[in-house]
């Protein structure tokens, strides 16, 4: 009767550890996705979203393509404060080091400033410039709709995690 439970027992470990093993690998497969599959992604949202037909859909995948170093969650540029999170979303709150493991963020430079600045107003003239090539895409209506569901998503704010819709 021992050797049983201890069976059945060593059977529910070794189900549990390739179960989450099976979820790593999945999830790792999911962060491996490649540029390429990212901006045909993006394309197929919006494609879908705003119904556009097959000619809007070329050409909405070749203007993704072209701004796809300039703009959106992809974009890499120079990282404030080095480690993964750069000025974004990973900022960890609870790093010694700098007097300022309470939550504070560390005070910026002039120069980080400025760079800030101007890295911010380039992306608005890319935002600008895809919005623009976009319009020429679109359809009025589709248009309309897109512009009134990108001033819904800045109105609702940065988004900290979660999955994106």
């Amino acid at each position: 009767m021992k050797k049983m439970i201890l069976a059945f027992a060593a059977t529910m470990m070794m189900t549990a550890a390739m179960a989450q093993d099976d979820n790593q690998q999945g999830r790792q497969e999911r962060r491996r996705m490649d540029r390429t599959e990212m901006i045909k992604n993006r394309t197929d949202r919006t494609v879908k979203q705003y119904g556009l037909n097959e000619e809007q859909a070329k050409q909405l995948l070749e203007l993704n393509t072209k701004y796809s170093d300039t703009m959106g969650p992809g974009q890499r540029g120079p990282r404030m404060g080095g480690g993964r999170g750069g000025m974004r979303g990973g900022f960890d709150r609870n790093r010694q080091g700098n007097g300022q493991g309470n939550g504070q963020r560390p005070e910026l430079t002039e120069e980080q400033k400025q760079q800030m600045e101007a890295g911010r107003k380039k992306m608005e003239e890319n935002m600008k410039q895809y919005d623009t090539e976009l319009q020429k895409i679109m359809t009025p209506d589709q248009y309309k709709a897109y512009q009134a569901d990108m001033e819904k998503r800045r109105n609702e704010g940065p988004r900290r995690g979660g999955p994106r819709n």
